[in-house]
């Protein structure tokens, strides 16, 4: 008999989704605990919290053990088995938890199935469409099921029913009933066919729920944002080679390379217009940021920065974008070196090609500026592993 059609494997899944529940609970009981100032007791919730994920992951290491792979687990024999295992209020009968799932299948179709959440929203060429469900009854819970062909661009919002609640305890907010589905996919057309990343999605309906809640959530808000998109190139250069006579085959990889092409710094601002045979010409528009220098403008060329300045405004924008993601609003949609490249390598680029030059340049050598070899070739490090968590591919060549 194979392993997923036993009882050993049903009650290995059943305890999975207990263990993997019990910590997510006890990550919530301990932030409600540091909110109120109980940071001793916190800690050791998360303690406990650490220690349920951890027996999760056994069963879980266990369960690809003795299957084989992941590949021959039944996505609806993962739903039945979470449905059973999901506590319902004896006085009330609802969910204690609620789930979706969005499986993207290989045959370039997504699988969706829904318990007690608000269905997902699936934004097609800047329009919301209203997908097709059909429903089953598995251990008493009416679970949802559909499935889309995909195409670029197609962008799915899921989310906890704590946005759709947003606005309820507002005080004097035109939301008795809370900000309702409808509502939220007039708010998120707006956006969807801008060209934001799945992230900035995210975070642009979050910020709006929080303060939908005036600052004061009611209850706990999720959102995941899934957007299909081509792989694109971004090739970005930094800094003239060690080696002077390098200049030329630095250059010829740097714009054999599709895609579009940043050049940063000074000097080597001024390489890539001679091997290009154009002028390079400065603005005097510093853009929405005046402690940004003006970027330049070079034919054939997509974007023409200052270097280390502008570059470290970039990795502080990707630290941040990895996070909390809180200064979004400063590089998303603004004016500016910094700004532009981070949108082009954080909402556009899937691969990313750093071309860094070696040489010292002599304005650096100044002791009272704050800038030297070895920041440059760190921020340069550092940007490119903050890319490689936002989920890019990365190749760094040295010159």
């Amino acid at each position: 008999m194979e392993f997923d059609k036993t009882q050993t494997f049903g009650n290995l899944a059943r305890s999975f989704a207990g263990e993997s529940q019990a910590g997510l609970r006890y990550q919530f009981i301990a932030q409600l605990a540091m909110k109120q100032g109980y940071k001793t007791l916190s800690d050791e919730i998360k303690y406990i919290a650490r220690n349920e994920t951890a027996h999760a992951k056994i069963i879980f290491d266990t369960i690809i053990e003795k299957n084989g792979n992941t590949e021959n687990i039944d996505i609806s024999e993962c739903v039945k088995t979470i449905a059973a295992t999901l506590p319902i209020c004896q006085v009330r009968g609802l969910a204690y938890s609620t789930f979706t799932i969005l499986k993207i299948l290989p045959t370039q179709e997504a699988e969706i199935f829904q318990y007690d959440n608000p269905d997902v929203i699936f934004m097609r060429d800047g329009k919301n469409v209203e997908l097709p469900y059909v429903s089953m009854n598995i251990d008493g819970k009416e679970i949802t099921h559909t499935k889309v062909k995909l195409l670029e661009n197609d962008t799915f919002i899921l989310m906890s029913d704590g946005v759709i609640h947003a606005g309820v305890q507002a005080g004097g907010m035109s939301y008795a009933f809370g900000w309702e589905r409808e509502n939220i996919v007039d708010y998120m057309e707006i956006f969807s066919d801008v060209g934001f990343s799945a992230k900035t999605l995210c975070s642009i309906l979050l910020d709006e729920c929080y303060a939908k809640y005036s600052g004061s959530p009611g209850d706990d808000s999720t959102v995941c944002v899934v957007k299909l998109r081509k792989r694109n190139q971004v090739n970005l250069l930094i800094g003239p080679p060690e080696n002077p006579d390098d200049c030329d085959r630095m250059m010829s990889l740097f714009f054999s390379k599709g895609g579009k092409h940043i050049v940063c710094g000074g000097t080597t601002s001024k390489i890539a217009a001679k091997y290009l045979g154009k002028p390079l010409k400065v603005s005097l528009d510093s853009g929405d940021d005046p402690s940004i220098p003006a970027k330049g403008e070079i034919e054939g060329v997509d974007l023409v920065t200052e270097g280390v300045i502008t570059m470290n405004r970039v990795l502080e924008y990707a630290k941040d974008h990895i996070g909390e993601n809180a200064l979004y609003g400063d590089w998303s949609y603004k004016r500016g070196g910094a700004a532009e490249i981070a949108r082009m390598l954080f909402d556009e680029a899937t691969d990313i090609n750093f071309y860094v030059g070696r040489a010292v340049n002599p304005a650096h050598q100044n002791p009272d500026l704050p800038i030297n070899f070895n920041i440059k070739m760190n921020l340069v490090n550092e940007l490119a592993e903050c890319l490689k968590k936002m989920g890019k591919r990365i190749k760094v060549s040295y010159f």
